[in-house]
């Protein structure tokens, strides 16, 4: 971790105490025996006479022996006097520096900055956050069998958006080129449903399956026609152009006098009943080629074998029983192939 300021130099301030005044040695008066010299690093202390010494007579006269006592006695006095004073001037002394240098270490003038801390804080481990849990993109393969909520009522802006790009035409045959319109505001995956219209008109057991024909996605110039799609209420107007009623089954229709497919995004999004929800693949690739079918020029058959797979252009998203007639849900123009 960075160390912010910069470091003061180390160390603590430096106090001038001084030193107190040393004792003198005493000097007796002329003719008294002078105390021994005391060794050089002995502590000095308190001068204390002996009970004799060298020098003095064992009897003398009253007035001397008198006159040297109170001598030696007044000598005494003057250096435990003077020791003390010196002693009670050192405490002193030392109590006028004591707070001071109390101060000086609890507020120290100068004090470097441990880089060490720093260093210590860098070297320990960082607690890492968790993770993120990140969820995988669904795959095409899932979006594509799942339902997608929108209003079967809704009416939508009317205005429509090309799919920009090109997907090149895979096979053989007459070449087909449309574009894909999406309404806007729609809310819905237009690569999901760009991708499926590809896929499912180029499938072998589509209309391109036997190779009469190959389709390609074109966003300009022009297509033969313009696969739409758009909310219930723009399809029901765009349908009505060519004379079809779709609001009374909310479906899809080819709105032939136009160029375009129209694809009802209700149907694309919630499926029908007649596939029901765990078959949205094969009924979205069955409303695809449904449509464009009617775009190719085939018109409505209807099943007429009981149980087998209905015919592509029968209206499977209406019923599958048609006159009596049941038949199995079934996208696909050549399902054999």
């Amino acid at each position: 971790m960075p160390v912010y300021g910069t470091p003061v130099r180390g160390g603590h301030p430096q106090h001038d105490e001084g030193s107190a005044p040393r004792p003198q040695r005493y000097a007796p008066r002329h003719g008294a025996p002078r105390p021994a010299e005391p060794e050089q690093d002995a502590p000095q202390g308190p001068f204390i006479p002996g009970p004799r010494h060298e020098g003095l007579p064992e009897d003398g006269a009253q007035a001397g022996r008198g006159g040297l006592g109170r001598t030696l006695t007044g000598v005494t006095a003057a250096a435990v006097a003077t020791v003390l004073a010196v002693v009670v001037a050192g405490q002193v002394a030392d109590g006028e520096k004591a707070p001071t240098v109390a101060r000086a270490a609890e507020q120290p003038a100068e004090r470097a900055v441990d880089d060490s801390s720093a260093s210590r804080s860098d070297e320990r481990a960082t607690p890492s956050s968790p993770a993120p849990v990140t969820t995988p993109e669904p795959t095409y393969e899932q979006l594509i069998t799942r339902q997608f909520r929108i209003d079967p009522k809704l009416k939508g802006s009317g205005k429509f958006q090309a799919v920009p790009g090109l997907q090149k035409a895979p096979g053989k045959g007459r070449l087909v080129r449309y574009r894909i319109d999406i309404e806007e505001g729609l809310g819905l995956d237009q690569e999901l449903f760009t991708a499926t219209v590809f896929k499912t008109l180029n499938d072998r057991r589509s209309w391109a399956g036997r190779g009469a024909m190959t389709f390609e996605r074109i966003s300009g110039g022009e297509p033969d026609f313009v696969i739409t799609l758009a909310s219930p209420g723009t399809t029901g107007e765009w349908c009505a152009k060519s004379g079809l009623d779709t609001t009374i089954d909310n479906v899809s229709c080819d709105s032939a006098s136009t160029d375009r497919v129209m694809i009802n995004a209700f149907r694309w999004a919630q499926g029908a009943e007649t596939f029901g929800p765990k078959a949205m693949y094969a009924y979205r690739q069955m409303l695809i080629n449904h449509e464009v079918g009617h775009r190719l020029g085939h018109g409505h058959v209807s099943c007429s074998t009981p149980g087998a797979l209905a015919p592509v252009m029968q209206q499977q998203t209406k019923s599958l029983d048609v006159g009596g007639i049941k038949c199995r849900p079934n996208p696909w123009v050549y399902p054999g192939s």
